[in-house]
């Protein structure tokens, strides 16, 4: 299993990210395709909440729409950790996913609506 970032990791990232949302993705490998859902997400990665993540270096495409308008960003994203179920643990079991070729369009449309999401339009 892959390690969990640290707690004091959150505080080195460079974007603005949307905590705690429960954003529709779809997530599609080859043939597969999966509905999960984005618990964090920012212009360069989410967290998806689910009992069976994929392992670290997989990649597939994703797509989600953002509410209320309904635009759709699709891109290729990779599996950079996951988290196992537990009873013990006090997180839910996820993984989390790196954005590899979200247009820039995209990128600014997601960094728009978290700011929007966060109640602060203003941040940079």
């Amino acid at each position: 299993m892959s390690e969990t970032p640290k707690i004091g990791d959150v505080d080195q990232r460079a974007r603005l990210r949307a905590p705690l949302l429960v954003l529709k993705v779809r997530l599609e490998d080859g043939g597969k395709v999966f509905f999960g859902y984005a618990r964090n997400i920012s212009r360069s990665g989410m967290f998806i909440a689910t009992t069976n993540p994929r392992e670290p270096g997989s990649q597939f495409q994703v797509e989600l729409t953002l509410p209320p308008t309904g635009q759709r960003l699709q891109c290729s994203c990779e599996v950079v950790w996951k988290r196992e179920f537990s009873l013990k643990s006090a997180y839910e079991p996820g993984m989390g996913l790196k954005f590899l070729d979200l247009p820039p369009a995209a990128a600014i449309a997601l960094d728009d609506w978290i700011k929007v999401q966060v109640g602060n339009p203003e941040m940079d």
